[in-house]
């Protein structure tokens, strides 16, 4: 039931908060800090799932909800009683601490709950209800029709192929404003404020990524982050220039970030712009530029201030404009010398997008291109983080789409798939695995729901990292699980679920790696006082 929950729950916050605490006292301890903070991502989410139950009262299965809950609970205190145990004094916290839920543990663990549970997800192939308003389940059917139709059908050829997205998905996702989700309708978007304005991106990206991540799922991200940049730093004429042609999809993205030797050390990098007459002339490599090729504006984070002490207020934003290339390279060349080139680089998965090398060798840019003009000198990086929340929070709904897509194909292969004369899905260790999955994938859900108001509020930068941190670990265990339930199948390429596991490897990587999430992020807001 839903109190036991409540009680886990409460139990497992107050622990964050004395580890927390103690964390600020004692200083950063890396090892314990990693653990604190991605405790927290565990807890916020099991406190969003009982949340988001209770939105939806009146409209839902109440038993089926309160199982959820109790499960995924159960599930993180029994996490933080291993990380925690022979810690507790780095930790901050008596060994006691957790003997009061003793019991409720024991209920959301117990095997009848679980089997419950697989049961309902067996029967609907869902984590658990949505609770959206009748305008965004409009939203989601289209867009989910949308990808049945155009996605689904060329998703593992792309994959296997290593193929471009084809320009009927781009063209399709344009024509529905799939790009201007969080532009403001000022500048030919869809935002218009509120509590919810972000919901729609969240719901459209799970979608898209349910079908494939690499060939739609991250079609919005980089029109998130650009657009945001955009719309907090830039002038009104930047803004007028540049929203509406990303909005409507006429031009496409890329974010030119990342550098080969400092990846998530944004503050560290060294390609360079400077100063001639009325141009900038960029010097430098980017790397894991995704989508560089096809992208008409590259959204470049460079050093305008040659002082290395400057560090991350010396770096500034410019949108680069380039024509759009499909392919696996290109490279393009000005009078007087100047060039930038891109080279994709081969991946695992997440392919379609492509990841390029971009090289700037003595490029020239309008001074009217740096976003904020001379007001925007030294903006770059807090510009660049400021969007990253926006994007971090779309990253942790790709997780989602691409877990809820691999829960099923488990359910789906465990229903046909016959083993010692037995259905696979009567086993109850394959049930168990079910419902385990549904309940983190119901814990996501909820949570990015919760981070996608607290953005729109103005302060969500805690929850969008702690969700997408979470989110894309849970990603990986998840599409693991369901590989492992399709056995040899599940290693061959023929079968959709061995690209959600190669792509679901990616997501802990970009928009923030997991453990500079954890302990840049999330550890020092946890320990703020």
């Amino acid at each position: 039931m839903e109190h036991n929950a409540r009680v886990i729950v409460d139990t497992l916050q107050a622990v964050v908060g004395k580890a927390a605490t103690h964390l600020q006292a004692t200083g950063e301890h890396q090892a314990v800090a990693y653990d604190v903070a991605s405790v927290s991502s565990s807890v916020a989410a099991a406190a969003a799932l009982l949340g988001h139950g209770a939105r939806g009262l009146g409209r839902a299965n109440g038993a089926a909800e309160d199982d959820l809950a109790l499960l995924y609970a159960a599930d993180v205190a029994a996490d933080v009683t291993g990380r925690m145990t022979g810690r507790e004094s780095l930790w901050g916290v008596d060994r006691t601490a957790l003997d009061g839920i003793a019991a409720h543990m024991a209920a959301g663990r117990d095997p009848a709950l679980l089997e419950r549970v697989a049961e309902r997800v067996m029967a609907t192939r869902e984590a658990g209800a949505r609770h959206l308003s009748d305008e965004l389940q409009l939203v989601r059917t289209a867009f989910r029709e949308f990808a049945a139709d155009q996605i689904a059908p060329v998703a593992d050829r792309i994959h296997c192929d290593d193929e471009d997205i084809p320009a009927v998905i781009i063209d399709g996702l344009a024509d529905m404003g799939c790009f201007g989700l969080s532009i403001p309708a000022a500048y030919g978007g869809y935002a218009e404020g509120g509590a919810d304005e972000l919901l729609s991106m969240v719901v459209v990206t799970e979608e898209l990524a349910r079908a494939s991540l690499g060939a739609a799922g991250s079609l919005i991200t980089r029109p998130e982050i650009i657009g945001a940049a955009i719309a907090r730093g830039g002038t009104e004429e930047q803004k007028r220039r540049w929203l509406p042609a990303i909005a409507s999809g006429e031009r496409l993205c890329a974010v030119a970030v990342t550098e080969p030797d400092c990846g998530s050390d944004v503050a560290a990098i060294t390609t360079s712009a400077v100063r001639d007459g009325d141009e900038w002339v960029l010097n430098g490599v980017k790397t894991w530029c995704t989508f560089a090729g096809r992208a008409h504006y590259l959204l470049v984070l460079v050093r305008t201030d040659p002082d290395r002490a400057a560090g991350h207020r010396g770096l500034s934003l410019f949108v680069v404009e380039k024509p759009s290339f499909t392919g696996h390279e290109w490279r393009l060349t000005q009078e007087g010398g100047g060039s930038v080139e891109g080279r994709a680089i081969r991946t695992l998965g997440y392919r379609g997008m492509h990841s390029f090398e971009v090289r700037f060798d003595h490029w020239h840019v309008p001074a009217a291109d740096l976003i904020g003009l001379d007001d925007g000198l030294g903006r770059g990086f807090y510009l660049q983080m400021q969007a990253f929340a926006n994007a971090r929070l779309q990253t942790a709904a790709r997780a989602v789409g691409v877990m809820q897509s691999a829960l099923e194909l488990a359910v789906d292969y465990a229903r046909q798939r016959s083993v010692f004369g037995r259905s696979l899905a009567d086993y109850q260790l394959t049930r168990t695995k079910i419902a385990r999955m549904a309940g983190l994938i119901a814990a996501c859900r909820a949570f990015t729901f919760a981070a996608a108001r607290a953005v729109a509020a103005g302060d969500g930068g805690l929850e969008a990292a702690q969700v997408k941190q979470l989110a894309c670990r849970a990603a990986e265990w998840v599409t693991r699980e369901a590989q492992q339930l399709h056995g040899g199948y599940g290693y061959a390429e023929e079968y959709s679920i061995s690209r959600l596991f190669v792509d679901a490897r990616v997501l802990s990587i970009f928009e923030g790696a997991d453990e500079v999430l954890a302990l840049r992020v999330i550890a020092r807001r946890l320990a703020k006082p």
